[in-house]
């Protein structure tokens, strides 16, 4: 039961500690599951262009840093390489075999062979638009988001070569 401050004062010592400690929990209680519940829509964020671009940008760093530990990062999705929808995918120049991405199935795969839902191949597109120094934008098709839900949904890339990969972040609409 939960009494008002000038009630507090009528009750026993022991009585006040109880109340006390009653309040404490129910404030943790309701602290839980609001972080929970920010989580849960955390976890659902759809990202936007320019955090995409920003994630480029970062990922580009680590694999010039270390890209042995850059890819097993962005395999693993730590270091803040999958942040809602949004993570990094890799893929060899010298034959197109994507060596990370959140859609584990396509890791191995030839990233010039990859089609969409529609049955669109844009998977040239992605690997012909890789420059070094340059970040390219790779519009309109259609990919799984990471998760349980593989249904494919609008996606735009953005993608630059660092070293000997072509790496890319994109963003779902």
């Amino acid at each position: 039961m939960i009494h008002n401050d000038l009630s507090l004062q009528s009750l026993t010592p022991r009585q006040q500690r109880r109340e006390l400690v009653f309040r404490t929990f129910m404030i943790g209680a309701v602290s839980a599951a609001a972080l929970m519940l920010s989580a849960e829509s955390f976890a659902q964020q759809t990202g936007t262009a320019d955090e995409a671009k920003a994630m480029l940008t970062k990922a580009v760093a680590a694999v010039k840093a270390d890209q042995t530990k850059a890819i097993d990062m962005f395999t693993k999705g730590e270091g803040g390489f999958l942040v809602g929808d949004l993570y990094p995918f890799c893929f060899q120049m010298s034959d197109g075999k994507i060596l990370t991405t959140q859609i584990k199935q396509y890791i191995g795969t030839d990233v010039r062979n990859l089609k969409d839902a529609t049955g669109k191949l844009f998977g040239p597109e992605l690997y012909a638009a890789v420059k070094e120094g340059q970040v390219t934008q790779v519009s309109d098709y259609m990919f799984p988001k990471p998760g349980a839900d593989k249904t494919p949904a609008p996606k735009v890339s953005f993608v630059t070569k660092v070293n000997d990969l072509g790496c890319g972040v994109g963003y779902y609409k």
